[in-house]
This record gives C-alpha cells, sequence and structure tokens, in this order.
C-alpha cells in the first residue's frame, strides 16, 4: 500500500521539493519491513513543536490500536491547507484556524473535514515570572512588583525592568522583528504610553527569546516579555500573563486589546474519513488542552527526551486520555504496548 499512496501523492511530493526544498519522513518507530505492509497515515508537518508531539502521539496510538503505520509530510501553513484540500495529507493535528483566510470557506464546502477541538486555551502576550508579582519564599525572593496586574500597571515599575545598556528606563522584550504579533506589540507599548520609559527590544531569534527569559527566571531576576502559549518554555516555568482590554478585533491591531485565543482544531481530508472511519471516530473525540501541552514539551525539553519517546511519557502519564479517546479494547492495546 505504501507505494500506491506515494503514487496518488507523487504531485504534491514535487511541489514540496520545489517550494520547501525539503520532505521530511518519519517511521513512527515501526519497523521498515512492516511499514511495507500497513496502510499509512499522512500527518501534516507545519515545522513547530506542539504538531509534532501531537502528530506522535496519534502515530503512536495508530500504531498500537489501529495497526496503523505513520509518517509526516513537512510544508508551510498555506501549502499543507492545500494538500489536505485534494488528499495529499490525511491529518492535520494543529490548523491554527486564524492563520488561513478560507479557512470557513473551505470547511463548509467540504473541501476538508474538520473533527474537533484539538485546544482552545491558548494564549499570547506580555508574560512576567510569578515571582516578581508574589515572591517566592521557597528561592529566598521577594514581590517586587506586587500590584501588577495589567499592561498598564508597568508604568508604575520601570525600576523593576530596568535596562541594563540604559538604565534611566525599563526594558521589554518583544516578539521576534518580521512576526505579525511583534508590530501589535510594538503598537502596544506606544498605546499604553510606555514607550517613553521603557526600551522595546525584539530578540533576534526564538532562541534568543528563549535564553532571555529561561536565563532570567532562573537567576529569580524580573524580566517582562512577549511569548504564547503552548510551550515548552511556559510549561517548565511558572510564568503570569499580564491582563489586558477584552479581545475586540477593531482595535487589536493597534495593540488596544488582549490576544485573542485561537480555535486550533483537528482536521482530515474527506478520502481518509472514508478509508479510516475507525481512526477518524479516534481523532473526533482527540481533545487536549494548551497546559497539557506544554507539559508534554516541557518534559521533552527537561529530558532530552524525542517526540516519540516524549509520546509514550505522555499517554502513561495521562491514561485517562485514552479512556476519552478509545473503546476499552483500543486502550487496552495501547497500554499493553507502551508496558513493553
Amino acid at each position: 500500500m505504501m507505494n500506491q499512496n506515494w503514487k496518488r501523492r507523487g504531485s504534491f511530493v514535487f511541489l514540496l521539493l520545489l517550494s520547501m526544498g525539503s520532505l521530511m519522513g518519519c517511521s513512527g518507530g515501526t519497523e521498515a519491513a512492516n511499514t511495507e505492509k500497513k496502510e499509512k497515515i499522512i500527518f501534516a508537518d507545519v515545522g513547530w513543536d506542539s504538531i509534532k508531539l501531537h502528530n506522535a502521539v496519534a502515530g503512536l496510538i495508530a500504531e498500537t490500536a489501529f495497526d496503523l503505520a505513520w509518517e509526516e509530510i513537512s510544508g508551510t501553513t498555506p501549502i499543507i491547507q492545500e494538500a489536505l484540500k485534494k488528499g495529499d495529507v490525511d491529518v492535520h493535528m494543529e490548523i491554527w484556524t486564524s492563520n488561513l483566510p478560507d479557512y470557513e470557506k473551505d470547511r463548509d464546502a467540504g473541501a476538508f473535514l474538520e473533527l474537533g477541538l484539538n485546544f482552545g486555551d491558548n494564549a499570547q502576550g506580555l508574560y512576567v515570572p510569578r515571582y516578581v508579582i508574589e515572591g517566592d519564599a521557597a528561592r529566598g525572593i521577594e514581590a517586587s512588583a506586587p500590584d501588577l496586574k495589567t499592561v498598564a500597571d508597568l508604568k508604575k515599575y520601570k525600576e523593576v525592568f530596568v535596562d541594563e545598556e540604559e538604565k534611566d528606563k525599563g526594558r521589554i522584550y518583544g516578539a521576534i522583528s518580521g512576526w505579525e504579533v511583534d508590530q501589535i506589540m510594538f503598537k502596544k507599548v506606544a498605546y499604553y504610553g510606555l514607550d517613553t520609559i521603557y526600551n522595546y527590544f525584539r530578540p533576534g531569534s526564538q532562541a534568543a527569546m528563549d535564553g532571555v527569559l529561561s536565563a532570567a527566571y532562573e537567576k529569580g531576576e524580573p524580566v517582562v516579555g512577549y511569548y504564547w502559549e503552548p510551550t515548552w518554555l511556559m510549561g517548565k516555568y511558572d510564568f503570569v500573563l499580564l491582563e489586558d482590554a477584552p479581545y475586540d478585533p477593531a482595535t487589536y491591531p493597534q495593540g488596544a486589546t488582549e490576544c485573542p485565543s485561537v480555535p486550533v482544531v483537528i482536521g482530515c481530508s474527506t478520502s481518509f474519513a472514508k478509508t479510516q472511519p475507525a481512526y477518524t471516530e479516534f481523532l473526533k473525540k482527540y481533545q487536549t488542552s494548551s497546559k497539557l501541552t506544554a507539559e508534554g514539551l516541557a518534559y521533552m525539553q527537561t529530558t532530552g527526551s524525542n517526540y516519540q519517546e516524549t509520546a509514550k511519557w505522555f499517554l502513561q502519564e495521562h491514561d485517562e486520555l485514552l479512556e476519552q479517546w478509545l473503546t476499552s479494547d483500543q486502550a487496552q492495546k495501547v497500554r499493553t504496548a507502551l508496558s513493553k
């Protein structure tokens, strides 16, 4: 079946090679000799850690409960969505609906199937470590900004978040230059009049951003910066999202409101739903949360485990999810495999 699947997907693979210069495959831990004999699920990989983790969890269940093989194909969000509509990608575990202008139109037209919500409690904005507000007796840290609750409250605390390169001002770490949200965060700082007392500093990469926030946290130092959930950093450390005005699509682009929480859904191609109805039923029940996802990513970061190893840990740590997602017989197959 693998050769037939790849003939069907040949045009898409060629498109990816031309546009992305990369084709990424993953055996999901199944021996090569066995993959030739099994139906194979093609998962979407749009590049970030959380979707790779969800692919590994859903892939592990595919192997153990449904006797299916799996692999991933990588691409940008719009290319992957087109592949899903054409049936060249079978399953997309993390469709960030706000990133696709034609999402609702395509869904309502039956171009693909929306199976359910993976998680909808994601957040983004300006964060500070909890110990900045509440202190941390165990670490000997006193609260340095006890009344800090909202973005506007930062006006009172420029001395707490001092810019070491310009000490008469504070420093707010923004998003990465080129990200759409960076412009919104930059405007937010100006909207609240913080630009006169704070420098808005853009880290050069996500690694640099992670390094700044994690280093400050490990040292117990005050820091304020843009971040988002779910991520390993928010799963590992205790940060607080500063409150903002309720989301308003009309004024959000000017930085006047909080960032919206985006429904992150699971989708599949219409052809896949017909050929794999049992697995599709499982996907309809698959639901997690931003917190659970961040917990898994934090485990992977802390232990150095890969996605497949983390998926095994995740299902053992949250065995109750198997009962929610699967029949009793299917859940037992997964548990038996995990016990080995």
